[in-house]
Order: C-alpha cells, then structure tokens, then sequence
C-alpha cells in the first residue's frame, strides 16, 4: 500500500503560492476552497479532491508529479543516502524540466 506525503503537498503549495505572490484567500479563491481548507492542505492536515489538486497544479504552474514527488517512485526517491535535501529537490526539478521539454519535443 503506498501513502501519500501530505504534509511535503501542503508545504510545496505553500512555498510556490508565496512565490507567487499569492495570499491563502486568494489562490482558495481561484480553485473554489476556503481560505481555512487550503490552510489545511498546506499543513498536511486535510485531503484536497482530485479537482482541488488540479486547480491548485493549474494556477500554481507546475505538474502534479511535483506536489507529489515525495509519494511518488521517483528518479529522486532512488539517490543515494547523504545527498542533501536542497540537492534532492534541484534534481527532481531538473528531471521534471528534462521531461516536460521531452514531452514538448515534437510540438
């Protein structure tokens, strides 16, 4: 059975809507939640539906794999102990941009 991290979702939400600029009531606004909800999601403590998930990957303009990558078998689940989280987290970015522009290859 696997489980899903969501306490890594919630803090990658919260850390791309601040980078955006974006406050709690503002980015609910837009995927039709509560300001208390989202807050929930963001600390781990709440389940966002599917729909909820698309919304917060759509406006937050990044692919589900990253809010996710920590529940995910992933490139960057299969590193070595003793390589630094910040390390971790640029590789997986890379990897997920290696893969978007490989995905787009042909367009």
């Amino acid at each position: 059975m696997y489980t899903i991290d969501y306490k890594d979702l919630g803090k990658r939400v919260r850390e791309l809507r601040r980078t955006l600029s974006l406050t709690q009531e503002e980015l609910a606004e837009k995927c039709g939640i509560s300001a208390s909800f989202l807050g929930h999601i963001e600390r781990g403590t709440r389940v966002a539906s599917i729909e909820t998930l698309v919304c917060l990957c759509n406006t937050l303009n990044v692919n589900p794999q990253y809010l996710l990558s920590a529940s995910l078998n992933t490139f960057d689940n299969h590193l070595p102990e003793g390589i630094s989280a910040e390390t971790r987290t640029r590789l997986s970015e890379f990897l997920r941009l290696a893969q978007d522009t490989l995905s787009n290859w042909n367009d």
